[in-house]
């Protein structure tokens, strides 16, 4: 999964950029970043505990830095949209910490920021629906079925981004989405936003503009996610046991990087689903609703090919009767098909032969 970070200029992108992929950015660079960042998940170190592989892997998702979006340069904005064409979800960077040695974005207010980035994305949007309707209805020959089918539905697109509405927000069916995926529609894409804060605020857990701030991503159904990207520079020079005391003191159990990477997972619609053993306990990425021989592919293209039968254990289930064996005895472990669901959490081992 894809994920481009988007945000105006001095809210702090490339440091969270940096903080999810563990990179060093030069902060001069007009070069387009690239970077994986693992998903923080406390099971695969649970699981880890009780194999004690040779190797433990967690879920990945693959983050890129664009360009400083600005309002008013038209060639700026042109830069933005362009790198993220190919991202299939997007981070938006707010900022509101208070530092009068790093300039203030074109927008002071943190609601302000993200009204004028959602606004960017819908005016693109707007904007690439509005020429696709103009080039259908100035034709010089007779639409296809497929073509007609397509105008009315950007008509209905249109109408929606003219309203102020995120295309997410409209319903369409699977079919839809597909005559859509060309478009790299931005408000099309899962999304979440980061509100960068300062020490005290993310002590106090409050900051200007907070509670309209929720509010949009509430109605906009974003992710939401506050972090101080100060105070996570400092988390990842500290060893674990040194990182641990100090979110015990902060209150809480995960760094601020952490809930971001398991807020965009959800966000992007995934699950994960574990394979464990002596050599390797891993954490795969599938979508919602994949099927277990989804999950054989996910694996290895020759286990979906010679699927027979996956069997699968829920990690509550293993944690809490404490081995494989004890789950077997308890009658909890399934034996299922091609077509079977996967769950988040779901322990599996295909049978296959090829």
């Amino acid at each position: 999964m894809k994920v481009g970070i988007v945000g105006l200029s001095q809210v702090g992108k490339t440091t969270i950029f940096s903080l999810l992929t563990g990179l060093e950015v030069d902060l001069f660079s007009q070069q387009h970043e690239k970077g994986i960042a693992k998903v923080h998940d406390k099971r695969v170190d649970i699981l880890a505990k009780m194999y004690e592989p040779k190797k433990v892997t967690y879920a990945t998702l693959e983050f890129f830095d664009t360009p400083a979006l600005k309002i008013k340069d038209a060639k700026e904005r042109t830069a933005v949209f362009n790198s993220i064409q190919n991202a299939e979800a997007l981070l938006i960077v707010v900022r509101a910490f208070k530092n009068d040695a790093v300039p203030y974005p074109e927008v002071e207010k943190p609601v302000d920021q993200l009204k004028a980035t959602l606004d960017e994305f819908l005016f693109r949007d707007l904007d690439v629906v509005t020429n696709r309707i103009e080039r259908l209805e100035n034709a010089k020959r007779k639409l296809e079925p497929k073509e007609e089918i397509e105008l009315k539905l950007l008509k209905r697109l249109q109408e929606a981004l003219e309203n102020e509405q995120f295309l997410s927000k409209v319903e369409l069916t699977e079919e839809e989405k597909k005559m859509l995926g060309g478009f790299s529609f931005a408000t099309l894409k899962p999304t979440a936003v980061v509100v960068n804060v300062d020490e005290e605020q993310f002590t106090e857990k409050a900051y200007d503009t907070k509670e309209q701030i929720v509010n949009l991503c509430k109605e906009n159904g974003f992710a939401y996610v506050e972090l101080c990207g100060k105070l996570e520079m400092e988390l990842n020079v500290l060893s674990e046991e040194e990182k641990m005391e100090f979110l015990k003191e902060l209150g809480t159990e995960e760094t601020g990087i952490e809930r971001l990477s398991n807020a965009l997972y959800s966000q992007c619609g995934l699950i994960s689903f574990f394979t464990v053993g002596k050599d390797e306990v891993r954490a795969w990425t599938l979508r919602k609703n994949s099927t277990a021989v989804d999950a054989a592919g996910a694996i290895h293209s020759d286990l979906a090919r010679g699927f027979i039968k996956a069997e699968i254990i829920k990690y509550e289930d293993l944690i809490r009767l404490g081995s494989e064996k004890a789950v077997k005895d308890a009658g909890l472990m399934k034996l299922v098909g091609k077509e079977h669901i996967v769950e988040d959490g779901d322990i599996i081992t295909i049978r296959f032969n090829v």
